[in-house]
């Protein structure tokens, strides 16, 4: 015999985006349950890169203090060659970098940002967590929105927020669409800071880069870990495999970085090599709300990796959509405002880390020659390049103010 209960807004899934989700709603004085499908809520990986644009989301939501417990806050960002070594580019972090953004660009575990943000909900009266729930079927009525669970619970919502990530089951109320491969795996590694070599640079996040692969490198975790991540192009990728190990192999993996200097195949060695990352996106969409249902985060956005912006952008949702809900008395109103919002925005940064990507990843002897030398040519406190991306909070404020 099911179960029938009624439940306020409601979030389906307990990751980053959806605790995040939670939180914003609850400052614009929301009820919310989040739903999480799996027996406790948790992050698995590694490393994560929070740049401006992320950390003024978590200043709202008052966690920095719950931040700097764990977080490192890095000098530069480094772009070298993989093949000879040369440094190609670096983005100073110091002090213009903040004064220009108002936040430090700030690299932690995933894991310690999903526990802080995990208890700030779990402090919060205005946020149930639910475990063990995983939906299996939603009916979006007029007045409510009917959520069935495999745990044989029927709820019926006021409004629902879909955050179940890549693999969204929300999403197909939208769009029957399939995740794109990008034929890249990534395998990633987070060891002892005493293991690593002296050759570590333990006040950078670098990026080494080559013909269809990077490394990237950053303490975390108090510099008590070195974060390292692997990625390259497999070429042993068919579709008819895709959803198997046979390809992007640890013996792919030792043949590509084989061929960079030393210190990047050293650096290769520490990766756990038991389970690889496929690096997969979707293509953007132009609507993801209907009624009182809408999505947020990698269910309506999910973006590779080579901008570091997939839990950033999914945190500027989560305060896009508090804003519009202090704004908007009816929530369907507050749904679209936050949609017609973060569409645009959202869809250039998912677009811009496909092309990013193809940038690092060229075999092209002439498109690299032209890369190097516009790295070369820029100086580290050259902020132009980024501010589309890490001023986007500040410049949204500033016309707040003027307005």
């Amino acid at each position: 015999m099911s179960k029938k209960n009624t439940l306020p807004m409601t979030i389906i899934g307990g990751g980053i985006g959806g605790l995040a989700a939670a939180l914003g709603a609850s400052e614009a004085g929301k009820k919310t349950a989040v739903l999480e499908q799996a027996p406790e809520f948790g992050e698995i990986g590694a490393g994560i890169q929070l740049a401006p644009n992320a950390m003024a989301v978590l200043d709202r939501f008052n966690l920095l203090n719950e931040i700097d417990k764990y977080a490192v806050y890095p000098q530069r960002l480094v772009l070298k060659d993989a093949y000879s070594g040369n440094e190609l580019s670096e983005l100073d972090l110091g002090k213009a970098f903040k004064e220009r953004y108002g936040y430090s660009y700030t690299v932690m575990h995933r894991t310690d940002l999903h526990k802080v943000l995990l208890e700030a909900c779990e402090k919060d009266s205005n946020i149930t967590l639910l475990t063990n729930h995983k939906v299996i079927e939603l009916d979006n009525n007029k007045e409510f929105i009917q959520i069935t669970c495999d745990n044989g619970n029927t709820y019926e919502a006021e409004s629902v927020i879909g955050a179940d990530g890549l693999w969204s089951e929300t999403r197909k109320h939208f769009v029957q669409d399939e995740a794109v491969c990008s034929e890249y795996v990534a395998y990633r590694g987070a060891i002892p800071m005493e293991e690593i070599s002296e050759h570590a640079d333990f006040d950078d996040v670098i990026m080494w880069v080559g013909p269809y692969l990077h490394l990237v490198q950053y303490p975390i975790r108090r510099k008590e870990l070195y974060n390292q991540v692997a990625v390259f192009k497999s070429f042993q990728y068919r579709k008819e495999i895709e959803h198997s190990d046979e390809w992007g192999t640890p013996e792919e993996l030792d043949e590509h970085f084989g061929r960079c200097v030393p210190v990047v195949q050293n650096a290769v060695q520490f990766m756990q090599r038991e389970r690889r990352w496929p690096l997969y996106d979707r293509k953007p969409l132009n609507n993801w709300t209907d009624g009182r249902f809408t999505l947020l985060g990698d269910s309506a956005h999910p973006m590779l990796q080579y901008l570091a912006q997939g839990a950033c952008q999914a945190l500027e949702d989560a305060s896009a959509l508090a804003d519009q809900l202090h704004d908007k008395n009816e929530v369907e109103e507050a749904f679209l405002a936050y949609q017609n919002e973060r569409i645009p925005r959202a869809n250039k940064v998912q677009q811009r880390a496909r092309t990013w990507g193809d940038i690092l990843h060229t075999d092209d002897s002439i498109a690299t020659l032209m890369r190097n030398t516009y790295f070369q040519d820029r100086g580290a406190q050259d902020f132009e390049v980024v501010d589309w991306l890490y001023g986007h909070i500040v410049k949204q404020k500033e016309k707040t103010a003027l307005s």
